[in-house]
């Protein structure tokens, strides 16, 4: 049975109790040949904090006579560099590090954090330390101190940083609208620049002989580039595109073991990755469109692990440790225009390109932030919730897209509670959607929509389109990961459906539910020629004969045989697909069609 590595991020633990551990030892040497000072970026739980232990085990000067153990058989170990086991190891977890209160409060957190870092790093070096160090109130003389004993006695530091921005950034994105905590941070002698200045004139001495930094976004960065301007940034480096995540080979193998191990057939293997494929794969950290897209590892060893356990996927695609990803994007959303911009990036047959990721995000460019699409949709990138699909349009610029599933169902829950915030409405509506799952009748949900969330859901700033913020609706209304597969604008055959709702492999066994597929048309009030009085007044079967009615509903219908034909073909459940064609007028009335089933 595989150990698999769930919110494991020790390399000397992994290795110790034979944890899993796809070798990234190789490129070891390449990140030594990039340069000393090295900042690498990746999304929330990419194995960014297991990269740096590995790092830590293997340049530590007190596990030389562990090598064997933990590198023996990796990569590395069989043809380590010379700088192995060649330096005195002192790590900073920004992750530790409140982000709550004003700036003394995040600074006392700060200072305790980087004392008590340095007081365990004593521990260990003890008896290498020649001379003391000095542990004070002020950290940053602390810091001082521990760079100079260990100069003085002979030996270097390797510095890594672990989630270098994580409280910059909670502070930024849970003040919205107040840069002012945020600008008292890292403005011109603010702690964390001033911290950086220290770690780049101690570099620069001899006292630390290597730096890597970890961390989310270039946000902090930004603000300290005159504080620190001598980093190797390896982010968008393709050579480092895979040094966190899974490949599809990778994966391959350990759903192919897991399922033997389960007495499965061997097609189940192929069932198995088709999910995980749709959920959790997806993301590129480089423009060079030719490289494969990886998975996310946590959510990979999420599922793998449940379903090591059960034999079946776990109910919920989506690992509550993300789930807080959301809040990234609600802060998007939250900014002049943000909401535009969300319905935009899911609007796929219109992607987001740009020329170019745009990477100063300092204090004096906040208000472009907040105000300027090309910012917000390039930090959504730095914070995994959009990664690099392709090149796009004439010019062939940079085309950003949500990554899986999973990412895309943070961008409807943000839909969803902005439009919603009562949680009793949110209770209502799953139970209308689970009805729907199982009739695929509209009725009821199209009586909630003409009487209360189209009021909601237009006057929330999602005018950005007219057929895509009927669809936009229906999808925060229905989405559901935990039955099925739903796919905004799924390619069949060359032509796209608006919205599928297919049931996912391993809820087939429940006979209730329903293949969904759904095509929307949009009509304006000057379409049908009506006040919003005028329409409100009207049945359903008088507004569905109307003549522009019946000729989008025709059209839309024409457009489901053929995602009909296309569906039957592939699941063979002919009985369980139903075909909507669903057109709404304004956004007051809704009328659909069924199409007949085989």
């Amino acid at each position: 049975m595989l150990k698999f590595p769930y919110a494991i991020s020790d390399f000397y633990t992994l290795r110790r109790e034979g944890y899993l551990y796809l070798d990234r030892t190789k490129a070891v040497p390449v990140l030594e040949e990039a340069g000393r000072q090295l900042v690498f970026l990746r999304p929330r739980r990419f194995g960014k904090s297991l990269l740096l232990s590995l790092l830590a085990n293997y340049y530590d000067i007190n596990t030389l006579d562990k090598f064997e153990m933990l590198f023996g058989d990796l990569a590395v170990g069989r043809n380590p560099t010379a700088e192995r086991n060649q330096y005195l190891i002192l790590r900073l977890d920004f992750s530790k590090v409140s982000a709550k209160g004003n700036v003394e409060d995040i600074q006392r957190s700060l200072f305790i954090h980087i004392n008590q870092s340095i007081q365990d790093f004593m521990q260990r070096y003890q008896p290498l330390l020649k001379h003391p160090v000095v542990i004070m109130a002020d950290a940053l003389g602390s810091f001082q101190s521990v760079m100079d004993a260990v100069k003085n006695s002979g030996h270097s530091i390797y510095l890594l940083v672990d989630e270098y921005d994580n409280f910059a950034n909670e502070v930024l994105v849970h003040d919205v609208g107040n840069r002012q905590r945020y600008s008292d941070l890292l403005e011109s002698e603010g702690v964390v620049k001033t911290l950086f200045k220290i770690i780049k004139a101690g570099a620069s001495e001899g006292k630390i002989a290597r730096v890597f930094i970890t961390g989310v976004s270039p946000l902090v960065l930004s603000d300290m580039t005159s504080g620190y301007n001598v980093a190797t940034n390896i982010y968008l480096d393709e050579d480092f595109n895979n040094l966190c995540g899974i490949s599809e080979p990778e994966l391959t193998g350990l759903v192919d073991e897991v399922v033997q191990a389960c007495g499965l057939p061997t097609s189940e293997t192929s069932v198995v990755l088709e999910t995980m494929r749709q959920f959790y794969n997806g993301y590129r950290f480089c423009p060079d469109i030719s490289l494969p897209t990886l998975y996310n590892p946590t959510l990979c060893f999420y599922f793998l692990r449940a379903y090591q356990k059960r034999c079946r996927p776990p109910e919920q695609m989506l690992d509550g440790n993300l789930a807080m990803d959301a809040s990234r994007i609600s802060y998007i959303a939250n900014l002049p225009g943000g909401a535009s911009v969300i319905g935009n990036i899911l609007d796929e047959q219109n992607p987001v390109l740009l020329p170019y990721l745009e990477s100063q995000f300092g204090v004096e460019q906040l208000h472009r932030l907040q105000h300027d699409a090309r910012y917000m949709v390039s930090l959504l990138y730095f914070f995994g919730v959009l990664t690099i699909g392709g090149l796009g349009g004439e010019l062939e610029e940079l085309r950003l897209e949500v990554p899986n599933r999973v990412i895309y169902a943070l961008y409807v829950d943000t839909l969803r509670e902005k439009a919603l915030p009562d949680l009793a409405q949110r209770r209502e509506v799953e139970g209308l959607a689970k009805q729907f799952y199982q009739t695929a009748e509209l009725q009821p949900l199209a009586d909630y929509l003409e009487n209360s969330y189209f009021k909601v859901f237009n006057n929330r700033d999602y005018r950005w389109g007219n057929e895509l913020t009927i669809k936009a609706a229906f999808m925060s209304l229905l989405f559901d990961d935990t039955y099925y597969i739903m796919d905004s604008e799924a390619a069949l055959q060359r032509r796209y459906a608006d919205l599928l709702m297919i049931i996912r492999p391993d809820m087939r066994r429940l006979a209730a539910l329903q293949d969904i597929v759904l095509e929307f048309k949009y009509l304006s009030l000057a379409d049908v020629g009506m006040t919003a009085e005028t329409l409100r007044e009207q049945s359903r079967e008088t507004l569905q004969q109307l003549p522009v009615v019946q000729s989008a509903l025709q059209s839309a219908l024409v457009q489901l045989r053929d995602y009909q034909r296309v569906l039957m073909e592939k699941y063979r459940e002919p009985q369980r697909l139903r075909c909507l064609a669903v057109v709404a007028i304004g956004f007051e009335r809704v009328v659909w069609e069924s199409l007949a089933q085989y």
